[in-house]
């Protein structure tokens, strides 16, 4: 499929504005809408273009969102459902470790004893 410069800047801009990891993200009929097509011609230019349809970017998204905030060590999973959109832990869980390979609060754990402590950081810090 081919599009020209400004209509591949029209999926850009779509894509941002789907994939924000938060329940503020537009609907694809608003973005659709917007952008002056259809949901389903932006959905078919859209995985031309970016090889996956934009439901599954704004899953991804989310997800990529969620896992920042378990490895920061400050938010529980439930938090982190919650703030990436999700409305049921049940859910997210399953979903997160269908894509991850490894359940939320495993996730988490890992990524806390895996972090660098003060001392880690100051060893790498270049000499005065």
């Amino acid at each position: 499929m081919l599009i020209d410069r400004a209509a591949f800047a029209r999926l850009c801009e779509a894509r941002a504005a789907l994939c924000r990891p938060d329940e503020a993200a537009p609907s694809l009929a608003s973005v659709a809408a917007r952008l002056g097509v259809s949901r389903f011609r932006l959905i078919r230019q859209f995985r031309a273009v970016f090889g996956t349809t934009p439901r599954q970017a704004q899953i991804d998204a989310r997800l990529e969102r969620a896992r920042e905030l378990l490895a920061g060590g400050r938010h529980t999973v439930t938090d982190a459902c919650m703030e990436v959109g999700f409305s049921s832990l049940g859910s997210f869980s399953a979903l997160f470790t269908r894509r991850t390979g490894t359940t939320p609060s495993a996730y988490r754990r890992r990524a806390r004893r895996d972090a660098p402590g003060c001392l880690t950081l100051l060893s790498r810090l270049p000499p005065p």
